[in-house]
């Protein structure tokens, strides 16, 4: 595994190898990688002829109020894992290497995110969207790979390669999960004792939720309802957001058909939770 912390070097190594006909799966990470993250390693290995993967804490997406400085950082951990997984390249920049200067132009993303985490965190995927296409112009990959723990993301990416035609596939990963079914993050580490007994609630009132719409309820304020009740009973953190829409429009609906996306987010003492399902009828 080699480690690149230039771009023009990472660039100019990965253009060498697509000459040849090798094809590139990116997999795209702040590090403080997980299980979750190695899901999608493991997942661009046996689909790909080389693996690149980035560690990048964004400052642009990041708000004024949020973990920029907190945010989990151990590249040697990171390193570990990446080996472990069969990573062919790291790219690990340091800020000033993505962003050399004040950047001139910036990407703004207009649809999909005035609902869930985007609602909250006004200009979060504007800095998703342009550290993205700076990195796809970076690593020039065939097929790009995302976690569906944060669907609204996997959305705004699907827009952003459609809109900008890029020639890359978008692979959405199924979440990974503790074996009592808190979805894998970065944050847990931050949860207090009490905190991570009752996170795994969350995934257990989503499950209600898909129960009871397979069962028939096709009402969304009914679904709402549910969850709300089952989270304010068991959980001592607060609910930041609990919305169902169509998927992967994020379109508000009257009635529950076709795809949807039932989400969540818990701010508990020092961290907030994000969770979600995908349901699809027939």
């Amino acid at each position: 595994m080699k480690i690149y912390t230039k771009i023009d070097e990472l660039q100019s190594e990965i253009l060498k190898q697509k000459s040849t006909g090798k094809s590139i799966g990116f997999v795209p990470t702040m590090g403080y990688l997980h299980e979750g993250h190695a899901s999608l390693m493991q997942t661009a290995r046996t689909e790909n002829d080389l693996v690149v993967v980035s560690i990048f804490v964004n400052p642009l997406q990041f708000g004024p109020k949020e973990d920029l400085a907190s945010y989990p950082r151990d590249f040697e951990r990171d390193q570990q894992v990446a080996v472990n997984n069969k990573v062919d390249y790291v790219f690990y920049p340091e800020v000033k290497e993505m962003y050399p200067n004040e950047p001139a132009v910036t990407v703004t993303v207009k649809d999909r995110t005035d609902v869930l985490c985007g609602k909250s965190r006004p200009g979060h995927f504007d800095g998703v969207a342009t550290v993205l296409t700076k990195l796809f112009h970076i690593t020039l990959p065939d097929r790009v790979y995302f976690g569906m723990k944060d669907a609204q993301q996997v959305a705004v990416i699907d827009s952003l390669i459609n809109d900008f035609n890029f020639p890359i596939e978008i692979v959405p990963v199924q979440t990974v999960r503790e074996e009592d079914g808190l979805a894998k993050s970065s944050r847990n580490i931050n949860l207090l004792p009490d905190e991570r007994e009752q996170a795994p609630k969350i995934y257990q009132g989503l499950k209600q939720a898909e129960l009871a719409i397979r069962a028939g309820e096709k009402e969304p304020s009914k679904i709402i309802s549910l969850v709300k009740s089952f989270l304010n009973a068991n959980i001592e953190g607060t609910i930041d957001y609990l919305e169902l829409y169509s998927y992967p429009n994020l379109k508000a609906i009257d009635q529950i058909k076709g795809k949807i996306i039932i989400a969540v987010a818990v701010k508990f003492n020092k961290v907030r939770l994000i969770d979600n399902l995908i349901i699809e009828l027939n």
